[in-house]
C-alpha cells in the first residue's frame, strides 16, 4: 500500500480497516501484525472469490454451446410461423443472390452468427457503461446486478418455446453480461503489478473450467432428455444454469467485500449522459473516457486495444462457426460437441496452469504473439482435414492459443490507468472485445455460408498476420512502472 509522504503510523493503521472494522496492522489485543502477509492473504482470497464466481457463471454460460446448432433446428421446425421463419424469408433472396445452399444446416450456421453476433453486441453496448458505473458506485453493487440479470435470462431460456422467447434471453444475457470485465476490475484493484498475472491466469482458468465442464453436462442433459423422449431437449441444461446463476449470486453476495473504496472512487456521475461516448466505436478505440494516462501511456493503451480487437474479431469469428463445422463435416451430435469442448478446455487449464500463470511480467506481449503464429496453422488445418485425428491436432492448437492470447492481453491492459480509472479501462477494453465478437460472429457466419469452410478458414489464417504484425511492434513500447 502507498501512502503519502509525512502520514503518520496512527493514519496509516486507520486506513489499513477490514470489513469488520479492526485493523490489519494490529489484532484485537493492540498487538502489531505484518501487514504484508495480511494484504497478500487479502489479496488471494479475493483472487479465489472472483476464481469460484467465474466458474459458477461460466459453466452456466458454456451450457449451451454443443446444443446450439440442434436448437437452431429445433425452431426451424417448430416455430415455422414466429421468428425464425419470418428471418429465413428475410435473406432467402440474399442466399439466392450469392448462390448459397438453400439446406437448413447451412442457415443454422448464419442464423446461430446472429444470435452470437447479438449477444456480444449488447456487451458491447454495457460493458463500458457498467465499468464506468463501477468507478463511481463501487464493483460489489454492480456486480449483483448483473448476476440478477443473468439469472434471468435463464429463466427466459427455460420457457423459451418460441425463437423469439429465445431471443430474448440472450438479450438480457448480454445485456447482464458485465460481471467479466468486473471481475477483471476488481482483480486489478487488489492486486501489486508482480501478483497481477496471477490474478488474471487464475481469471483464464476458470474460463478453461468452463469450457471443460460446461458444455459436456449441457450435452449429457440433453442426451437424457432425448432419451427419456421429452422434445424439449433444452429445459434441463437451461434449469441447471439458473441454480448455478443463483449460487453464484448467493455466494457474492455473502462473500464479495467492496475492493474499490469511497476515497479512491470516480467523483463525477454524469457516465450515463457520456453513454454515446462509451458507444461510439472511434472514442472505444481512443480509451477518450480515459483522462489521466501520459501520452505514451495513452498510445499504448490504444495499441493494445486496436491488437486485441482485431484477433478476437478473426477468432471469434471462427471459434463459433467451429461447431457447425463439425456437426456439418463430421455430424457431430451434441454429445460429440460437448466432448470436443471437454478437449479444448482441458488443454486450455492445463496451458494455463502450467503455462501462462507463470509468464513474467515484461514477456505477455511475446507469449501472446506465440500464441497467434501457432493458430494460424490450427486455422489452415481446419480448412482441409477430414479425418478426426487432424481435427483434433487442430484444436489442440486452437486451444493453446485460446489460453495465453487474451489473458495476456489483459494482463497488459490492466497494467495502465489509476485506481479511479481502471473499471473504465477494463470496460472499455471488454467492450472492444465484446464488438470484435459483435461482428465476428456474424461475418464469419456468412463467408461459411456463402462460400463454405475452406475459404472461411484460410481467409482467418491469412488476416492473423495483422495483429501478428501489431504485436510484434507493442513489444517495444514502454510499459508504466
Amino acid at each position: 500500500m502507498i501512502h503519502e509522504k509525512g502520514s503518520s503510523r496512527a493514519d496509516i493503521f486507520s486506513m489499513m480497516k477490514t470489513r469488520s472494522g479492526k485493523t490489519l496492522s494490529e489484532n484485537g489485543e493492540g498487538v502489531p501484525l505484518k501487514t504484508d502477509n495480511n494484504n497478500d492473504k487479502q489479496m488471494n482470497r479475493t483472487f479465489y472469490i472472483i476464481f469460484f464466481s467465474l466458474i459458477l457463471d461460466l459453466l452456466a454460460f458454456t451450457v449451451i454451446l454443443p446444443l446450439l446448432p440442434s436448437l437452431l433446428e429445433h425452431y426451424s421446425h417448430h416455430d415455422e410461423s414466429g421468428l425464425y421463419s419470418a428471418i429465413k424469408n428475410s435473406v432467402s433472396s440474399f442466399r439466392n443472390f450469392v448462390g448459397a445452399p438453400d439446406t437448413a444446416r447451412w442457415n443454422s450456421v448464419l442464423f446461430g452468427g446472429l444470435i452470437g453476433s447479438l449477444f456480444s453486441m449488447l456487451q458491447f453496448l454495457t460493458s463500458p457503461i457498467i465499468g464506468a458505473a463501477s468507478d463511481v458506485y463501487g464493483r460489489r453493487p454492480l456486480m449483483l446486478i448483473c448476476l440478477i440479470g443473468i439469472s434471468f435470462s435463464y429463466v427466459l431460456w427455460a420457457l423459451s418455446q418460441s425463437f423469439l422467447l429465445f431471443v430474448i434471453a440472450r438479450i438480457f444475457g448480454g445485456i447482464s453480461k458485465g460481471n467479466v470485465s468486473l471481475c477483471t476490475a476488481i482483480v486489478t484493484d487488489v492486486s501489486t503489478p508482480q501478483k497481477r498475472g496471477k490474478g488474471m491466469a487464475l481469471i483464464g482458468i476458470a474460463f478453461s473450467i468452463g469450457f471443460v465442464f460446461g458444455p459436456t453436462i449441457g450435452a449429457a442433459f440433453s442426451r437424457l432428455n432425448r432419451e427419456e423422449g421429452n422434445s424439449v431437449f433444452f429445459v434441463m441444461p437451461a434449469l441447471f444454469a439458473l441454480v448455478l446463476s443463483v449460487a453464484d449470486f448467493a455466494f457474492m453476495y455473502l462473500y464479495l467485500s467492496e475492493t474499490l473504496p469511497s476515497n479512491k472512487r470516480l467523483k463525477s456521475k454524469r457516465f450515463l449522459s457520456q453513454a454515446a461516448e462509451y458507444i461510439n466505436p472511434l472514442s472505444l478505440f481512443r480509451f477518450s473516457s480515459v483522462s489521466k494516462l501520459s501520452a505514451n501511456e495513452s498510445t499504448a493503451v490504444q495499441s493494445i486495444g486496436s491488437i486485441y480487437f482485431i484477433y478476437l474479431f478473426i477468432y471469434s469469428g471462427l471459434e463459433f462457426t467451429l461447431p457447425f463445422l463439425m456437426h456439418n463435416r463430421f455430424e457431430y451430435t451434441s454429445m460429440q460437441q460437448g466432448k470436443m469442448f471437454f478437449f479444448i478446455g482441458t488443454v486450455m487449464a492445463l496451458v494455463q496452469g502450467g503455462y501462462t500463470r507463470r509468464v513474467t511480467s515484461g514477456k505477455e506481449a511475446k507469449t501472446a504473439m506465440r500464441g497467434i503464429l501457432i493458430l494460424i496453422p490450427s486455422f489452415i488445418l481446419m480448412a482441409f482435414v477430414t479425418n478426426t485425428v487432424l481435427m483434433y491436432t487442430a484444436l489442440t492448437l486452437f486451444s493453446f492459443a485460446s489460453a495465453t492470447v487474451v489473458p495476456c492481453m489483459t494482463t497488459l491492459i490492466s497494467t495502465y490507468g489509476g485506481d479511479d480509472e481502471k473499471g473504465t479501462i477494463m470496460g472499455i477494453f471488454r467492450s472492444l472485445g465484446a464488438l470484435s465478437r459483435a461482428v465476428g460472429p456474424v461475418l464469419a457466419s456468412t463467408v461459411y455460408w456463402c462460400f463454405g469452410a475452406h475459404v472461411c478458414y484460410i481467409m482467418g489464417a491469412v488476416f492473423l498476420i495483422i495483429p501478428l504484425a501489431q504485436i510484434a511492434k507493442q513489444q517495444h513500447c514502454s510499459k508504466p512502472e
